[in-house]
């Protein structure tokens, strides 16, 4: 009797947790990009050399 009343309470709780995983979560609200903004990353033409890449960083010990 003892070892069904573990099985059953096992059981019952395993259901449980997975009942709780299928439970809808709260989703981030999506918010509209502002429109007019530069995109990020994206440098203005004619602002930045052409061709040159940046200097090497050299520390001597």
């Amino acid at each position: 009797m003892f070892k069904f009343l573990i099985v059953a309470s096992v059981s019952f709780g395993l259901v449980g947790i997975a009942a709780a995983a299928d439970l809808p979560r709260a989703q981030p609200v999506y918010q509209q990009a502002p429109v007019g903004k530069m995109p990020i990353g994206k440098s203005p033409i004619g602002k930045s050399p052409i061709g040159k890449a940046p200097a090497p960083i050299v520390t001597r010990g």
